[in-house]
């Protein structure tokens, strides 16, 4: 899905593996969602959400709609990576290296900004 309108995408991916503390990510998407309506220039982004996002899924939402501004919320780990549920629903965690490696390599398809948000739960 190309964007030639000068629309910016902003993904937003949202996981809460089931083996992993209760996270009030709506809330968070909610208080996103309501902060893009009041502001000034919030008709220039389109906001795309993907709710319970496996490792794969992670990385075929930036395929399918090339965003612009990714923002991650959910579990992490300080400074060794996020939390994701793998494909038998446990939690895994994958490591800032291949986040680095995937940013990277998203950024030549035009990811600009990348958000990774670890709520309280």
């Amino acid at each position: 899905m190309s964007n030639n309108t000068g629309v910016k995408t902003i993904l937003i991916l949202a996981a809460n593996p089931t083996n992993t503390s209760r996270l009030r990510l709506d809330a968070e998407v909610r208080e996103i969602e309501e902060g893009l309506q009041r502001a000034s220039k919030g008709g220039q982004f389109r906001l795309v959400q993907k709710w319970a996002v496996r490792s794969r899924d992670f990385y075929r939402a930036i395929l399918e709609h090339q965003p612009q501004i990714v923002h991650f919320c959910g579990h992490g780990t300080g400074s060794d990576g996020i939390v994701l549920e793998d494909d038998t629903g446990q939690s895994t965690l994958v490591e800032k290296e291949a986040l680095s490696k995937l940013f990277k390599l998203f950024a030549v398809r035009g990811v600009n900004c990348v958000v990774l948000i670890y709520p309280r739960p």
